[in-house]
């Protein structure tokens, strides 16, 4: 028998948020890096992860693509995904 879809949302703390879906993958975690590029733009990288310690290895990979790419700074936020029968987030 085929998993039931959902939808995975996920609330970040500025306020943005992201709906992922309809998947039946195990999927736990939501994690963005935003860089501030050496030229002053902004980047934006996303994904998600089966597990909060999978999660947290971006942080490790966000500070070695900052020396790598030169970046100005970056900020890095991981939130748990909340699972929903609907695309809607509250």
């Amino acid at each position: 028998m085929a998993k039931r879809k959902v939808y995975l949302i996920a609330v970040l703390p500025d306020g943005y948020v992201k709906t992922i879906g309809p998947t039946a993958l195990d999927l736990t975690h939501y994690w963005r890096i935003v860089a501030v590029l050496a030229n002053g733009k902004t980047e934006v990288f996303w994904g998600h992860s089966k597990s909060l310690a999978e999660a947290k290895r971006t942080k490790n990979l966000a500070v070695e693509a900052a020396a790598t790419r030169g970046w100005k700074s970056h900020a890095v936020d991981i939130v748990e995904l909340v699972r929903s029968d609907t695309a809607d987030a509250g």
